[in-house]
């Protein structure tokens, strides 16, 4: 049989939905504690992963991103390892069964006109691909500007205590928290 060269008969493989996840492979001890609590400018960021029905989702798995006090992001070594005295800029945890989580980490500074915000990114069961978004803890960002008005507040943390902020995330459904689209340049 001849070879083909019309390429327009191979289809993508279709993705497979993120998750269950498995306690032993993903969190890791100390994952949430981006920075250990005694740390100064330490903030604890915590929320709710949510459905389209507002029901908890039990087996999410969050991860975070932050720069440090300045504003710089955090590049360090091994930023799985925690040393009980460094911040790493990175942590992982897993929701609890009320779909809950929480991290401590560093205020992240703002950079030149920007409003200080952490990364985030959602795995939950019934996602063909992980989800990402951005927290901030103050308005007034050039992106937030972008965002039509009536959904700027989900990303937006509300400040629930003393260095303590509240950041649910919908997945779907009224008040679904925007999720960012990160494309690539094309260099590989």
């Amino acid at each position: 049989m001849p070879e083909s060269t019309d390429r327009t008969q191979y289809l993508q493989t279709p993705s497979q939905t993120v998750g269950p996840f498995f306690g032993y492979a993903l969190p890791y001890e100390g994952g949430a504690e981006v920075a250990p609590p005694w740390h100064p400018g330490t903030i604890r960021l915590h929320g709710t992963v949510l459905d389209g029905e507002g029901a908890p989702v039990p087996d999410a798995i969050l991860e975070v991103w932050g720069a440090d006090t300045d504003g710089t992001p955090i590049a360090r070594q091994g930023s799985l390892h925690r040393d009980g005295y460094t911040a790493t800029g990175f942590g992982r945890a897993a929701v609890d069964r009320a779909g809950h989580y929480a991290f401590t980490t560093v205020r992240p500074g703002a950079g030149a006109g920007r409003a200080p915000y952490l990364l985030v990114t959602v795995f939950a069961r019934g996602l063909l691909h992980h989800l990402f978004t951005r927290a901030y803890l103050e308005g007034g960002d050039p992106f937030l500007a972008t965002v039509p008005e009536g959904r700027r507040s989900t990303l937006l943390a509300t400040p629930d205590g003393d260095n303590s902020y509240r950041f649910d995330i919908r997945l779907q459904g009224e008040d679904e928290t925007v999720f960012l689209d990160f494309v690539g340049d094309g260099r590989g």
